[in-house]
């Protein structure tokens, strides 16, 4: 009788051990101090920095969600690692927390070790860019919950801050400036409608090339989420910054109100803004009315600060200085119903 092994179940142990392989140079890249871990222990370990008076761990999870569909149509792999650590660090800078550390969590019908460093590559990149460690992960290899070329990439981010300087929004008052800061394009969230309307309803190819566009259409549907890990930093350095605002799902309607204290609005000049082409064109294809644009895509507007008209230009000065082109969309008023676009 033969032997009856976890291959024939499905499960590749060897690709697993090479994929491990593969992945070490990458999360190399990536040390900091810190780390007291290498990879392949039961548990990632870090140090808490020193310094801190009443130091607060702040943390964040996210997925890359149906922009997966999008990388494998177009069999590109290498940037959605970077999508997985911006939807994770952004939000837990968003609160001051100064990054530390990053898991991984990748679910895969088949174990292609080609496909995971490709992955893992892009988490590294992200990590990298966002001052984080990446301590650990999971490969999990599941061929009866996903078809062999089917995969889920999601992840953890862990940051500190000084509990006096955590960033959430309670000083925000009447008068205070709004000021955001240019996405890198759709980034990760709104791509249910994006594929229903583009590939379902229109029958679009991921490599048609649009003029508009300038490039095939799933090359820029791939642009990574912008990281905006350095621009708080040197915000954060130049001024006072009362409330932070990441735009992901839900649009400016949803998120802009998590950074306002109760009893405040605020109000979007939304023609300051630069619409990226690709915002034009998913509107244009879907007849898609402004409402529904600004409460599923970021427009163009990936992060948004809040800050007094005091502290406002030096604010701007030290994010022009690192090359970001901050924009003043509007300011915050008394009253209810969280955000106004005019």
């Amino acid at each position: 009788m033969k032997e009856f092994t976890y291959k024939d179940a499905g499960v590749d142990i060897e690709a697993g051990y090479e994929s491990v392989d593969r992945i070490k140079k990458h999360v190399k890249r990536t040390a900091k101090e810190g780390v007291l871990s290498g990879l392949g222990g039961f548990g990632g370990m870090f140090e808490l920095p020193t310094g801190y008076k009443q130091p607060v761990l702040v943390s964040g999870t996210d997925g890359v969600g149906t922009k997966l569909i999008i990388a494998q149509k177009m069999d590109k792999y290498d940037t959605i690692g970077i999508d997985c650590v911006a939807m994770c660090v952004n939000d837990i800078a968003c609160q001051g927390a100064e990054p530390m550390y990053f898991l991984d969590y990748i679910a895969c019908g088949k174990n292609d070790p080609a496909k995971i460093e490709e992955i893992v590559k892009g988490i590294c990149d992200g990590c990298i860019e966002g001052d984080m460690a990446l301590i650990g992960g999971e490969t999990a290899e599941m061929p009866d919950m996903y078809a062999a070329d089917d995969y889920d990439l999601a992840g953890f981010a862990v940051g500190v801050a000084e509990k006096a300087s955590l960033i959430d929004g309670k000083d925000i008052t009447a008068g205070d400036v709004i000021i955001g800061i240019p996405s890198s394009g759709v980034h990760s969230n709104g791509f249910s409608l994006v594929r229903k309307l583009l590939f379902d309803h229109k029958k679009y190819d991921v490599k048609d090339h649009f003029q508009e566009l300038g490039d095939q259409l799933g090359n820029v549907l791939l642009t990574p989420t912008k990281i905006y890990v350095k621009a708080i930093k040197a915000a954060l350095k130049g001024g006072k910054v009362k409330g932070i605002a990441h735009i992901t799902g839900g649009g400016f309607y949803e998120n802009v109100p998590r950074a306002l204290p109760e009893g405040y609005k605020a109000v979007i000049d939304i023609k300051v803004i630069e619409k990226l082409p690709i915002f034009e064109f998913i509107q244009k294809e879907g007849n898609i009315s402004h409402k529904e644009m600004y409460s599923t895509f970021n427009m163009g507007i990936g992060l948004m600060m809040i800050t007094s008209p005091e502290e406002k230009d030096k604010i701007l000065k030290s994010l022009m200085a690192i090359g970001e082109k901050p924009v003043v969309l509007g300011e915050i008023i008394k009253g209810e119903g969280g955000v106004e676009l005019t």
